[in-house]
């Protein structure tokens, strides 16, 4: 249950960076967006308390802040045109390889 709990957390902090994003824009902050990003940041930090009880405190936060990376990463060329170039794909994909070695190589 403890990986269930740390990847609900790291999909959570996809909700932070987007919510900030929308949050504030030229005319001023918007209050749901900061509200939604702060939400985010406590599900988030929850959930990863609660997996940190089985998984080992290392393995946990790299995979946490991994499956973080790659979602925004993903929603920021989705939700705001950023650039989808191959360089950053691969790097991307060398994160993926991270997270995944890393739930191979925890102990049971």
């Amino acid at each position: 249950m403890a990986w269930v709990y740390l990847v609900v957390a790291g999909i959570f902090e996809w909700g932070w960076p987007v919510g900030l994003k929308y949050g504030m824009t030229a005319a001023g902050p918007r209050w749901v967006w900061i509200g939604f990003a702060v939400l985010c940041m406590v599900a988030s930090g929850a959930l990863l308390l609660l997996a940190q009880r089985t998984i080992p405190m290392g393995t946990a936060y790299a995979v946490w802040t991994g499956i973080g990376a790659v979602g925004t990463f993903v929603l920021g060329i989705w939700l705001f045109s950023e650039p989808a170039t191959l360089a950053r794909f691969f790097f991307v994909g060398l994160i993926l390889v991270g997270i995944l070695g890393l739930k191979f190589a925890a102990s049971p």
